[in-house]
């Protein structure tokens, strides 16, 4: 599975197997380029593992509130600012991230996945439930790589792909694979799956003070747009 992915991560490669779990990870070294980035990552006490695709843009802000709060970093990388996050905050750390990313998170206490996409969808995310057994992977190919999953169309799919030349929402053009839905999360546990959104554009009721310079409202648009 993770040969397939070769090409969206050429610097590393890596694996990590137990009981419950399997997770596979290609690697493109991005901020930290020493092999202290490499994945999957674990937690210090080994009971967390992650493999993690993307970027957090505000990771060193999230970094020195984990180092505030007592967390010690080995690495540079926003891959452990992950980890020390879940630690601390749980489901809810996502909700701290800005950026672009994908991620599965194993957590071995609990015996639960956590798969992750960030808020405007921008890395892929697609997983596929056979059984009591979930498969997750950036690209479908890989997925069907496992050979768990066959390769056959959703006819239900196509009408929509014809129509509009996309097929929206969490279905794929492949039956039985889906993606997560931007700005969502998803819990394996007990060999069930739970989708919750955690983020969503919010349009709040008007403000009922003067309106506000045009000047400044474009300003405040282009600082939210870049956070």
């Amino acid at each position: 599975m993770t040969s397939t992915l070769r090409h969206r991560g050429p610097d590393d490669g890596g694996h990590h197997v137990e009981p419950g779990v399997a997770l596979g990870h290609r690697r493109l070294s991005i901020i930290d380029l020493t092999t202290a980035g490499h994945q999957p990552m674990t937690s210090e006490d080994g009971t967390l593992w992650l493999t993690y695709n993307g970027e957090i843009y505000n990771h060193a802000d999230v970094r020195r509130e984990l180092i505030a709060k007592g967390h010690r970093y080995h690495s540079e990388t926003d891959s452990e600012t992950i980890l020390h996050a879940y630690e601390e905050w749980g489901d809810r750390a996502v909700e701290r991230f800005r950026g672009m990313f994908a991620f599965g998170l194993w957590d071995r206490t609990r015996q639960r996945l956590l798969l992750v996409r960030d808020r405007l969808g921008v890395k892929p995310l697609y997983y596929a439930v056979t059984g009591d057994t979930l498969i997750f992977a950036s690209e479908i190919k890989s997925i069907l790589q496992s050979g768990a999953v066959r390769a056959a169309a959703d006819p239900a799919a196509l009408p929509e792909y014809l129509t509009f030349g996309y097929v929206a929402g969490e279905r794929t053009m492949f039956e039985g694979i889906r993606r997560l839905s931007p700005g969502s999360y998803l819990v394996w546990e007990h060999g069930e799956a739970r989708t919750t959104q955690y983020w969503d554009v919010t349009f709040p009721p008007a403000s009922p003070r003067p309106l506000q310079d045009e000047h400044e409202l474009a300003a405040r648009l282009r600082a939210l747009l870049e956070e």
